[in-house]
């Protein structure tokens, strides 16, 4: 079982910038792939970005050149930082695990923290 946790949620003002964090607990000898989410209010959960089983990243259109996802030190963090930011940004951000490599075998998750809130004021 994996636990995710997100944090760095906060409010900005347009223009401004934020920095998220997803840390993944479970089992020590994974690696586990995450990817992010977001829901604003009265809307669909959306795809935001994601790093990719082979270090690729990939991000939706409404984000890309804004958002940057990345791998922290620290095994089974990942990081997405967020610049530019405009009021359409505000979400409930969410992580997620799609996928975990386990000594050498591949497993398929859907796994989900609880989320951050972002705010961005205009």
């Amino acid at each position: 079982q994996v636990r995710l946790v997100e944090s760095g949620g906060g409010s900005v003002q347009a223009g401004g910038s934020l920095r998220l964090s997803c840390a993944a607990s479970g089992s020590t000898s994974c690696t586990y792939y995450m990817s992010w989410y977001r829901q604003a209010p009265g809307k669909e959960r959306e795809f935001v970005s994601r790093i990719n089983s082979n270090g690729s990243t990939t991000y939706a259109d409404s984000v890309k050149g804004r958002f940057t996802i990345s791998q922290g030190n620290a095994e089974n963090t990942v990081y997405l930082q967020m610049s530019s930011l405009k009021v359409e940004d505000t979400a409930m951000y969410y992580c997620q695990s799609f996928r975990k490599l386990c000594a050498g075998l591949w497993y398929g998750l859907n796994a989900w923290g609880r989320g951050t809130l972002v705010t961005i004021s205009s």
